[in-house]
């Protein structure tokens, strides 16, 4: 059957965009300044057509006839090698056989709607490179061009003649003899097969083999692994842990626990104790249960929240870590009960410096600005394709990421009252529906329990998935008629482990048998292990009465999405696996999910002691520099070239944008989304995070991530007393006791502060080891640790949309209030980290204080008092003031002398100090006076600072004279620069 390449360059007189784009990454990269590149876009397609019909197929399905040309030929002819241009080095980009293609999926579907005969279509990108030495082409390939993992390169002509992908292999049932094996055999085992267990977990696995008198078969073993995994059973935070730490007078190691559950017992433990608070006026309606939790919004309506971390993935290809991060994260709500409809996305990013030197990079390590730009393309696509609002966020910059980037994902569904609950019955069907199975993701839920190392890249590349986002939105269109049509019993997703984690959590007190090769493949040669562990994106899981099938299935086929009965559900107590009629695998349920051996764990932690930073003396110019230092900082500059590439209009709930203002180009503090468009009732969603603040105590870098969650809701209208938030806890190498206990004091937090101000959690999610090992240049092992980084994410409500404030100034004239207290709280503070000073003490939390504080800021903006209002956080004061002011294009006159003669600070402190729970508020002239009488009555710090006005300045005055003056427009330039790409 001919193979035909259909190569698509830019049409006469067309600037080539992706060489331009190209040449700068090539550039930025360090690896070549002035190299010529030329790029054309092309598809290898399997089909039984004329050469004719080819070139129809090219002009009426992938060509721009206005922008673009095409060179359509048999692959491997001459014409298709010709040069473009001057450059000279043909260099051909393409995904390796097996990797998930969207594209050249649609392609198919779409030649075979229009009735060409089509068997298989790959796509990949030409690059016609100038005259360079070896190695730099080497480079350019490796670093510029490709990603090893999922990518393949071939310099000169693409010699091919036809796509084949796989061949039917032979059956072979393999055994592993784990019976006779030794602990140092046991530890290799899981090391090189890619189980990542502990020896203790080994050891079990080994005994309860010799207990039933036989060896485990690869795909027990495999499945066994699946679910013990870090990734799928949390089994560090939920493990057994003796943790000492500092008192509450700060005396070392004089707060000693003993957990058995330490998940339990801190995180969950504050939710039920809130619950019980609550008492009939419970507003949660399933948490820590099911994929996502639940809270109640309205009479009609639950929504839920779940938020995922793809950190390893993203590590490798960033493109697609990120993008199936975000496709597996909103497949949560979807297999929430029996099924939420998303209505928004989030994400938080945590990136090394993009300046890095990329001469400087440790080997296995991609460039940051290349991992950044990859991370948030994967996000834009898969959100913007299902047509999902991508609405709040926030990114962090550390040199400590290197190694690890972060790349949290959330999403927030909508679901019937009465359809938070399922359950799975005797004889239901096991029913797939979505993509089909590849080799795409084979070990990934192991893989992101190990640490990275500069090898992981060869070793681990099958661990990163490509997702198809068109093929999850068709999902979704048959599993909410399905739902509503009450087509089946139960739902989850298909993620980490695959249908081995899917069928086993569902079956888990039923007992579940799976005919393997009834699993629809992409392509042929997967043994029946691949087709149970891979974790292929875009797939349902569902448990489906038999008399539902038919009608299951017929929508299904209406709506072009395949679905598949992989076995059924049994009163058996058992997992039982067949593969054309042969047993591959039996495991017992108790076993698999209960057999685990508890984590035992020493945990202790000893907070770095405070020192009192040496500030220098700064006079009103001395302030300005460093003010625009900060707001030039990579934590604190715009981020708008990440945000306008997200639609967060589609859908049309969005009411509070990313960027606020009437250039739309303020730093919105939260979003606010009608999940409904027949109601006025809305979400507010936030984040809250500080990294920097875990260098200090872990305890108040959690305690203050919740505040700034908090107060960023409330600062847009959301009501303090139904707030849910979640927590992801990404940290280091656990296996440490001062890592674990690191982790175990920011839990403790967690609970003391959702207790104090009603916030339940409703879900979380972990991600430990985040750790990145290689061999410098002497040979010596070098590891990268990131921070301690606890995400705190918040789902608020506020009752009518029309009483949300945004953080911009609206008028001239309106007084400006400062809400909260300051304190010389500046350790981890951007005026630190400007100035390249240590010390100070770390932002601190008084909860009760801070509780009291929310509500009488929510009572004043249900008053309409406030016209504006901005959290105060990183920066402090002067970073607010300026960003408000800016955002609304006016200007802000004000004097901080009665806070320096209140708190004894000196006017850089009040200034800069990064002290929690404090609010900037624009209020009516006319409603000073009952603004301040609101929060004297509440024992609330409210100081009257200024005025807005039209000046486009900010001024800062104390008694003594000028304190900071700066002219916006210079702010505004130094907030952009960074990341104006």
């Amino acid at each position: 059957m001919p193979l035909w390449q259909i190569d698509i360059y830019p049409a006469e007189g067309q600037v080539d965009r992706e060489a331009k784009r190209t040449q700068e990454e090539i550039h930025e990269l360090g690896l070549h300044d002035n190299v010529d590149v030329d790029c054309a876009r092309s598809f290898l397609i399997q089909g039984d057509f004329a050469h004719e019909q080819a070139v129809q197929l090219a002009n009426t399905l992938l060509v721009d006839a206005v922008t673009e040309r095409s060179v359509v030929a048999i692959a491997g002819q001459d014409v298709l090698n010709e040069p473009p241009g001057d450059s000279l080095t043909l260099v051909n980009v393409l995904p390796k056989p097996g990797v998930m293609d969207p594209v050249a999926a649609s392609t198919i579907a779409a030649a075979k709607d229009i009735g060409f005969n089509v068997d298989a279509v790959r796509t990949l990108r030409k690059f016609w490179i100038s005259d360079v030495d070896d190695s730099v082409l080497d480079a350019i390939c490796r670093r510029a061009l490709s990603n090893d993992s999922v990518e393949q390169v071939v310099v000169g002509p693409l010699e091919m003649d036809q796509l084949d992908v796989g061949s039917a292999g032979q059956f072979e049932l393999k055994t592993i003899p784990i019976r006779k094996l030794s602990d140092a055999e046991l530890e290799t085992l899981s090391k090189e097969g890619q189980l990542y267990l502990t020896l203790v977990e080994m050891q079990t696995i080994r005994d309860h083999f010799e207990s039933i008198g036989r060896d485990p078969t690869d795909i027990e073993l495999e499945t066994v692994a699946q679910t013990w995994s870090e990734h799928c059973s949390h089994k560090t935070l939920a493990g057994r842990i003796h943790y000492r730490g500092p008192g509450a007078d700060g005396t070392p190691e004089a707060d000693e626990r003993q957990y058995d559950n330490m998940l339990k017992e801190t995180i969950f433990a504050a939710t039920q104790t809130i619950r019980k608070t609550l008492g009939d006026n419970d507003w949660c309606v399933s948490v820590f249960k099911d994929n996502a939790g639940v809270v109640t919004f309205d009479d009609e309506y639950h929504v839920c929240f779940k938020v995922e971390t793809h950190n390893h993935p993203s590590a490798l290809e960033p493109y697609g870590g990120a993008n199936t991060g975000l496709g597996g994260v909103i497949r949560d709500p979807m297999g929430t009960g029996m099924g939420a409809k998303p209505v928004c996305n989030t994400d938080v990013f945590c990136f090394a410096p993009p300046d890095t030197d990329p001469t400087g990079l440790p080997p296995g390590v991609l460039h940051p600005r290349r991992v950044m730009k990859g991370v948030v393309s994967g996000v834009r696509d898969y959100g913007n394709r299902m047509g999902i609002p991508t609405v709040n966020g926030a990114v962090y910059f550390d040199r400590r990421y290197l190694g690890n980037p972060l790349v949290y994902c959330g999403n927030v569904g909508i679901i019937p009252v009465g359809m938070e609950e399922k359950e799975v019955q005797p004889d239901d069907l096991i029913v797939a529906i979505g993509g089909r199975t590849g080799r795409d993701g084979i070990h990934g839920a192991t893989f992101s329990s190990a640490e990275l190392t500069s090898e992981s890249e060869s070793l681990s590349g099958g661990a990163v998935q490509i997702g198809n986002a068109i093929t999850e939105k068709m999902v979704l269109e048959v599993l909410m008629q399905a739902r509503d049509r009450g087509l089946f019993n139960a739902v989850t997703d298909c993620g980490a482990g695959g249908f081995s984690s899917a069928v086993g959590e569902m079956g888990e007190k039923l007992g579940a048998e799976v005919w393997l090769e009834k699993a629809p493949l992409k392509y042929e040669g997967l043994s029946y292990t691949e087709i149970w562990i891979s974790e292929a994106q875009e797939r349902m899981v569902l448990s489906v009465p038999q008399d539902s099938w038919d009608e299951l299935r017929e929508l299904c086929e209406s709506e072009g999405v395949e679905a598949a009965i992989l076995g059924r559900f049994a009163a058996t107590g058992r997992l039982q696996l067949t593969y054309h009629g042969n047993v591959v695998g039996d495991v017992s349920m108790e076993f698999l999910h209960d057999g685990r051996p508890p984590i035992i764990r020493d945990a202790v932690y000893h907070p770095a002691p405070t020192t009192k930073a040496k500030l220098p003396s700064l006079d009103d110019a001395g302030h300005r520099d460093v003010l625009l230092k900060i707001m030039g900082s990579l934590n604190v500059a715009s981020k708008h070239w990440i945000i306008r590439q997200y639609d967060h209009e589609v859908q049309a709930g969005s009411v509070v944008k990313p960027l606020v203002g009437p250039m739309c180009d303020g730093p919105s503090d939260a979003a606010v989304v009608k999940p409904r468009l027949e109601s006025r009732r809305g979400l507010v969603i936030s984040c809250g995070m500080n990294p920097h603040y875990g260098d200090f105590d872990t305890y108040h870098m959690a305690t203050s991530a919740i505040d700034e969650a908090m107060r960023n809701a409330v600062a847009v209208g959301a009501d303090p007393a139904k707030v849910a938030i979640l927590d992801n806890f990404c940290w280091g190498y656990t296996d440490r006791s001062e890592t674990l206990g690191s982790l175990v004091r920011a839990a403790i937090a967690c609970q003391d502060m959702a207790v104090t101000l009603g916030t339940p959690f409703v879900s979380g999610k972990d991600s430990l080891n985040n750790e990145f090992s290689y061999n410098d240049a002497d040979g010596n092992r070098q590891t990268i640790a990131i921070p301690p980084s606890l995400l705190i994410s918040a789902m608020g409500q506020i009752d009518d949309v029309a009483k949300a404030i945004t953080m911009d100034a609206k008028a001239a004239g309106n007084a400006v209030f400062l809400v909260g207290e300051t304190k010389s709280e500046l350790g981890g503070s951007h005026l630190l980290l400007s100035l390249g000073l240590d010390g100070g003490q770390v932002p601190t939390v008084d909860a009760v204080r801070a509780k009291n504080t929310f509500a009488a800021v929510h009572q004043a903006i249900g008053g309409r008092m406030i016209r504006a209002c901005h959290d105060l956080s990183e920066g402090g004061l002067a970073v607010a003031a300026t960003e408000m002011a800016m955002a609304g294009g006016l200007g802000m006159s004000l004097n901080i002398d009665a806070i320096c003669k209140k708190s004894g600070l000196s006017a850089t402190e009040v200034m800069f100090s990064e002290s929690n729970t404090r609010f900037l508020c624009e209020v009516p002239s006319d409603q000073a006076d009952a603004f301040a009488e609101l929060f004297a009555k509440a024992a609330v710090s409210a100081t009257r600072l200024g005025t807005m006005d039209g000046s486009g300045k900010l001024a800062i005055m104390t008694d003594a004279g000028p304190a900071l003056s700066v002219s916006l427009a210079d702010a505004k330039a130094a907030w952009l620069k960074p990341l104006n790409w």
